[in-house]
């Protein structure tokens, strides 16, 4: 039997194909659109998973969406009638894209995909729950799912045990922990449904000044977890903004407007909200773990791209072990809706040994064989070197010790928000500039950004705080006291963004200033990855490298061979080794930036 998932008209639209309960492909629409988070019908995206499964829509037996439009209209209803008549403007411009599209999703998946078979309709939160559990390595566990929201949920939780799951309890809109998130999101200058975790990078630089107002005025949080929040403050119900002006207020003044200087105030916020946010997580999971007397627990949802949140459940929690979906957000709820079809619907056996998961590192995405990218490098006219594998290895581990910043496209491109190794630019860890060089020169980001450590799982121990794999990028750990160095008190002075300099440890390079990393633990799962960071550990003794992914800021990680020059030659990286093919930016001619590059080649 064959599935294709499918999710879209909110953020992150994605598509999957689930054969027979493997997941055979998973994409989302912007590597393909190029548009950033893209939400329109994941068209391209379904093009490119059935033929990475090799087969056609006929083929398809069952499409799953996502979520239920209709329940998501009634909210949407109820809502703006509850706020009337002070939401009109922004009723009035959501209903055309109602009434045309998105009341419609059975016809339009017909039309957009020739599909003329079965449909089926999970909740959201359902979807959500389905892609925590079903590919986790638990024959049971308990779930968290905490997003926006989906038709009305915002937090549920439940257990899964075999081929099933059930949802206990549910919190709804308007009470939000992933809204009242995305409303500091929008206070602090960054976008809603994209900034949120420049948010979370920004807090370390500030005190926790506002927690007591936060829950002073806007959450009232209990014990168990659950909460309500004070919606006089908040414009998200009907309005067109997050925030209103009683909030402007209670936090001094209007949002800071996007790209202008950051202040104290706006890191002083972040770490505010940051802190709220994990004691939430932090009772919601306590709470979960004495309802449901699970030892294990998966987690999805927006909410759960929050590392530094997970990495304290993971620490300070009742849970033995924890399982993140790593396309958490709407994007993993195609994949969710699909598994849960299989398993809940379809009623099919579900076998797992509680070690290993079913997500196949999340490398689940197209690839590109090395016939493919040599066409489109000959076909360009393009100057490149070819290796061997063995050779290719030790000339990138090379080139990387020598502080050359790497381009490095490989396999099959990850499912989720996270390069871990397919998509990636890498660099050394060592180097006290890599960092500030790597944001401002290539990633043309924020300077207070930090960066990611890959490191090879079996000295994970060794270099930070922690004693489980994190394959996905998706737990922050302090980094390990012996490879720590202590500011001086001096430093210790220092303010805000001028913390960032300071050399803090052996890996400097992805040493946040608190001294944590949001780190991959790779293993041989990885393949080629895998042996890259093994050679570098034997040329250098260092078992870490920066992992950052392959795009420049307001761009999606890059998809195809042509997306992956583009991007080269339009920063000061140095190299770009993509397949068995190695190219040095010295020698590639100017890039003319509205070239025309066909694709004359399918996917591998």
């Amino acid at each position: 039997m064959i599935i294709l998932g499918i999710s879209c008209f909110y953020h992150d639209s994605a598509a999957c194909i689930v054969r027979d309960g493997e997941i055979a492909a998973a994409a989302q629409e912007e590597r393909f659109s190029r548009i950033k988070h893209d939400q329109s019908f994941p068209r391209l995206a379904i093009q490119a998973c059935l033929r990475q499964a090799q087969i056609t829509i006929d083929q398809v037996d069952v499409i799953a969406f996502y979520d239920k439009p209709f329940i998501k209209f009634e909210r949407i209803l109820e809502t703006y009638l509850s706020y009337a008549p002070s939401g009109l403007s922004s009723f009035l411009l959501s209903l055309p894209l109602w009434l045309k599209k998105k009341l419609w999703i059975p016809d339009l998946i017909r039309k957009e995909s020739g599909f003329d078979g079965d449909l089926v309709f999970p909740e959201h939160h359902e979807s959500h729950a389905a892609s925590a559990f079903f590919p986790s390595p638990f024959q049971q566990a308990a779930f968290l799912t905490t997003d926006g929201v989906g038709e009305w949920t915002t937090t549920s939780y439940g257990i899964g045990q075999d081929n099933r799951l059930s949802i206990e309890a549910e919190i709804h809109f308007p009470h939000s922990l992933g809204l009242l998130y995305s409303a500091f999101t929008y206070y602090t200058g960054f976008r809603v449904n994209s900034g949120e975790y420049k948010v979370m990078g920004l807090a370390p630089y500030g005190e926790p000044k506002y927690v007591q107002t936060i829950y002073d005025h806007l959450v009232d949080l209990k014990e168990d977890g659950s909460f309500k929040l004070n919606m006089d403050y908040f414009n998200y119900g009907a309005g067109l903004t997050m925030t209103n002006s009683r909030f402007h207020r209670l936090f001094g003044g209007p949002p800071r407007k996007p790209e202008t200087l950051l202040t104290q105030k706006e890191m002083d916020i972040a770490r505010s909200i940051q802190e709220v946010t994990e004691e939430i997580m932090l009772r919601c999971a306590r709470f979960v773990h004495q309802q449901t007397g699970q030892k294990n627990l998966c987690l999805a949802g927006g909410v759960a791209l929050n590392c530094v949140a997970n990495g304290r459940i993971l620490r300070e929690g009742p849970f033995d072990n924890i399982w993140i979906q790593p396309a958490a957000g709407d994007a993993g709820g195609a994949l969710g809706a699909a598994l849960f079809c299989w398993y809940q619907i379809k009623n099919n056996a579900r076998q797992v040994d509680d070690i290993h998961d079913l997500q196949k590192a999340s490398l689940i995405g197209p690839a590109y064989s090395d016939q493919e990218i040599k066409q489109f490098l000959d076909q360009h006219h393009l100057p490149y070197v070819h290796y061997a594998d063995e050779e290719l290895i030790d000339r990138t581990a090379q080139l990387i010790a020598e502080e050359n910043v790497v381009a490095w496209f490989q396999g099959r491109m990850e499912f989720g928000p996270r390069a871990l190794g397919s998509r990636s630019i890498l660099g050394d860890a060592r180097s006290p500039s890599m960092q500030s060089r790597m944001n401002l020169k290539i990633k043309f980001r924020e300077s207070f950004r930090p960066f990611a450590p890959s490191v090879l799982e079996e000295y994970a121990a060794d270099y930070f705080e922690i004693d489980v794999p994190s394959p996905y990028m998706l737990l922050v750990a302090q980094v390990h006291k012996d490879h720590c160095k202590p500011m001086t008190d001096e430093q210790q002075k220092l303010w805000g963004i001028d913390k960032l300099n300071v050399i803090r440890s052996d890996v400097p390079a992805i040493t946040h200033i608190d001294y944590s990393a949001r780190l991959q633990t790779v293993s041989a799962e990885h393949g080629r990855y895998y042996d890259l960071l093994k050679c570098f550990h034997q040329k250098t003794g260092c078992p870490v490298i920066i992992n950052t992914s392959f795009n420049v800021r307001g761009e999606p990680i890059v998809g195809s061979p042509e997306d992956a020059y583009r991007c080269f030659m339009r920063t000061e990286m140095d190299y770009l080794v993509i397949g068995n093919f190695i190219v040095n930016k010295k020698d590639q001619p100017p890039l003319i930036e509205k070239q025309d590059w066909k694709k004359t080649y399918e996917l591998d």
